[in-house]
C-alpha cells in the first residue's frame, strides 16, 4: 500500500460500505445511490459535488462493476480539471529566486509545510532561503529557525511584532544577493474573515514584487484536511483576497475528510499542488489525481 493510500485510510473507511453495495448489483438502484451520496458527503466531498457524481451514475444506469469505474473516472476528471498533477516546482539555476508565500489560518501547518518544501527542493538541487514573516508569534519564528538549522538553510527574521511585509522584502533581497534558487516565506495565520489581515497579505505580495520582478511566483494556501468543508470556505475567501494560486492539503494522514479535495477542485478550480502525509520532512507528496482517487476508493473486490 502506498503512502497516499495509507493517508487516505480513514476517509476510505467512510466510503467502504457504500462502495461494497455497488459491486454485487446487476443494476444500481435508487437506494444504493442514496447510500453512496450520503457516504460521499460524510467524507466531505460536499453536497453539490456528491450530488453531481451520483447524478452521473444514475444517468448512465450502470451495473455495480461499471458504476465503480465510472465513479473513479468522474472523480479523476474533477481533480484533474484545474491543472492538478501539473508540476509547479522550481528548478535550480534560475537568474532570480523563485518565490512562494505560504498562507492560511492558524494551526493549518504552514511552518512545517514550509520546512517540508525546503527539504524537497533541496533534494532537487535547489539552494533555499526562508523568510519568517509570522512576526505575531515569536514561537513561529523560533520554529522556522530550528528547521533552518536542521536543513542548513538561512532564515531571514525580524523582531517579534515587526512588519511582515518588511520581512518579505528583506528575504527576497537576501535571496537575490545570495543567488538562492528558492525563497519560501512563512506568513502568520489569519482568519479569512478579517479584511485587515487579508489586506496585509496583499502588502506582502507587493513587497516581494518590489525586489524581484514578477514575485511571488506562487501563493499557496495551506489547508488542514481535518477541517473538511470549512477548508472550502477558507479557500474561497483566500482566493478572493490573497491571490492564491494553489493549495497544499496538510495533515491528510489524520483526516477522515479527504474528500474535501474534490469539493475544492469542483467549486473553485484551484490546483492542489501537494498533500501532507505525515510529520517528517519527507512526508510531502506532489498531488496526483489518479493516485488520490485510488486512495479514496481502494481496491475493487
Amino acid at each position: 500500500m502506498g503512502i497516499l493510500s495509507r493517508s487516505l485510510g480513514r476517509t476510505r473507511e467512510r466510503l467502504k460500505g457504500a462502495l461494497q453495495k455497488l459491486l454485487p448489483s446487476e443494476k444500481v438502484d435508487a437506494e444504493t445511490l442514496e447510500s453512496l451520496e450520503e457516504a460521499l458527503i460524510s467524507a466531505d466531498v460536499g453536497p453539490t459535488t456528491a450530488a453531481e457524481l451520483v447524478e452521473e451514475l444514475q444517468a448512465a444506469a450502470p451495473t455495480g462493476e461499471e458504476s465503480r469505474r465510472l465513479l473513479r473516472e468522474s472523480m479523476v476528471r474533477i481533480l484533474a480539471s484545474p491543472g492538478n498533477g501539473d508540476r509547479a516546482e522550481p528548478a535550480p539555476g534560475r537568474e532570480t529566486p523563485w518565490v512562494a508565500l505560504l498562507v492560511g489560518v492558524n494551526g493549518s501547518g504552514k511552518t512545517t509545510t514550509t520546512a517540508k518544501l525546503a527539504a524537497r527542493y533541496q533534494d532537487h538541487g535547489c539552494s533555499i532561503l526562508l523568510g519568517a514573516a509570522d512576526t505575531f508569534r515569536a514561537a513561529a519564528v523560533e520554529q522556522l529557525c530550528v528547521w533552518g538549522e536542521r536543513l542548513e538553510v538561512p532564515v531571514v527574521a525580524h523582531q517579534s511584532g515587526g512588519d511582515p511585509a518588511a520581512v518579505v522584502y528583506d528575504a527576497c533581497a537576501a535571496g537575490s544577493a545570495r543567488d538562492a534558487d528558492v525563497v519560501l516565506i512563512d506568513t502568520a495565520g489569519r482568519l479569512h474573515t478579517k479584511d485587515n489581515l487579508m489586506a496585509e497579505l496583499a502588502k506582502m505580495h507587493r513587497s516581494a514584487g518590489k525586489v524581484i520582478d514578477g514575485a511571488p511566483d506562487e501563493v499557496w494556501l495551506v489547508l488542514d484536511a481535518t477541517t473538511g468543508q470549512n477548508g472550502l470556505r477558507q479557500a474561497e475567501d483566500f482566493l478572493a483576497h490573497a491571490g492564491v494560486t494553489g493549495l497544499i492539503l496538510a495533515k491528510l494522514d489524520g483526516s477522515a475528510r479527504g474528500g474535501v479535495a474534490l469539493s475544492i477542485a469542483h467549486r473553485l478550480g484551484l490546483p492542489i499542488r501537494y498533500v501532507g502525509t505525515g510529520e517528517g520532512t519527507g512526508d510531502l507528496e506532489p498531488f496526483d489525481p489518479e493516485a488520490f482517487v485510488d486512495g479514496l476508493l481502494g481496491e475493487a473486490s
